[in-house]
């Protein structure tokens, strides 16, 4: 039996996926609101306003809303009542068990049937569970999990002196020894004697894996002089 009359919110930045979700959830008798996105938008509370004043059962919520994150909306809107359904490109399970944390119903991706998506409203619409207490666990322990390892990534990072993490920044930024030789007029044995510290205290081996490190950390390096 088609469930008649659940207010849908639907946020997503892809203008096709959003009109095609939209037609589907219309016809199977629910009324759906669709939130536009400016095009500055940088902090998807900006929306929150919006997304109240509908007064949603069910806010499907995409997460990469362009600069703006959108797991950002998930705590207001379960507080004032509205079960949150994230729909998702990202396949990163530990950002999936940060939405559960966050009070996210489900997150479905984006690959996945489209009757996934009609099927988990229609359960939301009759009280019914979409998310079972052992894969939220599993899904909040990946995110634990990630959130363990950044700390421990940002404790190495932390040991690099303030030289050393100009260092790391300028090879994020592409540059070879040569070059940070000559930006910082010293000698490229210098420079390479800096490299060798980082890589031992980042506990790497190579220039490349410290790279990747200090980006999956999300770490910030100090402006070069």
């Amino acid at each position: 039996m088609r469930t008649q009359g659940t207010r849908v919110c639907l946020i997503d930045d892809h203008a096709l996926f959003a009109e095609s979700l939209q037609i589907a959830l219309e016809l199977e008798g629910h009324e759906v609101r669709r939130i536009p996105l400016p095009k500055d938008l940088h902090n998807a509370t900006a929306l929150l306003p919006t997304v109240l004043r509908y007064k949603p059962s069910v806010l499907l919520l995409d997460l990469d809303l362009g600069n703006a994150d959108g797991s950002a909306l998930i705590e207001p809107v379960t507080r004032a009542g509205g079960a949150v359904v994230v729909v998702t490109g990202s396949t990163d399970r530990a950002r999936w068990g940060l939405c559960m944390r966050y009070g996210a119903r489900k997150v479905l991706p984006k690959t996945g049937p489209l009757n996934d998506i009609l099927a988990t409203i229609r359960r939301i619409s009759e009280g019914r569970t979409v998310t079972t207490a052992e894969e939220r666990d599993e899904l909040v322990r990946f995110w634990r999990d990630e959130r363990k390892e950044v700390q421990e990534l940002h404790e190495r990072l932390g040991r690099l002196t303030h030289r050393e993490s100009e260092v790391l920044g300028m090879l994020m930024e592409g540059n070879q020894v040569r070059d940070i030789a000559a930006h910082s007029t010293v000698s490229e044995a210098t420079v390479r004697t800096q490299v060798k510290s980082i890589l031992s205290k980042l506990e790497v081996t190579s220039q490349l894996a410290a790279v990747g490190l200090a980006h999956h950390a999300s770490w910030n390096a100090p402006h070069s002089s």
